[in-house]
């Protein structure tokens, strides 16, 4: 039986297989990581959690984005993307996907 993967988009509310969307992952950030993710630092009763916002791969929570410049600017402008992971989302992954168009 095959497993059909379908998700939805955190803008338009379209539903699609997932490899129609661009993949937002929010991963914590391990002892050893790789400089070539973008960082953020949110506070979380009193203690310091750090998260790194990636794109397309990683394990944690994820939020996708239809591959249209529609949705990208509702996504920012409405901070859909910041809600649905819980964190801050850095300008330059919208500028990433903006630049995958």
């Amino acid at each position: 039986m095959a497993l059909k993967l379908h998700r939805r988009c955190v803008s338009c509310q379209c539903i699609a297989m997932r490899d129609v969307f661009w993949r937002v992952v929010r991963v914590p950030i391990a002892a050893n990581a790789n400089e070539e993710f973008l960082i953020d630092k949110s506070l979380n009763e009193g203690n310091v959690k750090q998260f790194q916002i990636q794109l397309d791969n990683g394990m944690g929570r994820s939020a996708y984005v239809c591959k249209k410049l529609d949705c990208l600017h509702i996504a920012q402008k409405k901070n859909r993307l910041g809600r649905s992971l819980r964190a801050p989302i850095p300008p330059a992954i919208f500028d990433i996907l903006k630049s995958r168009l």
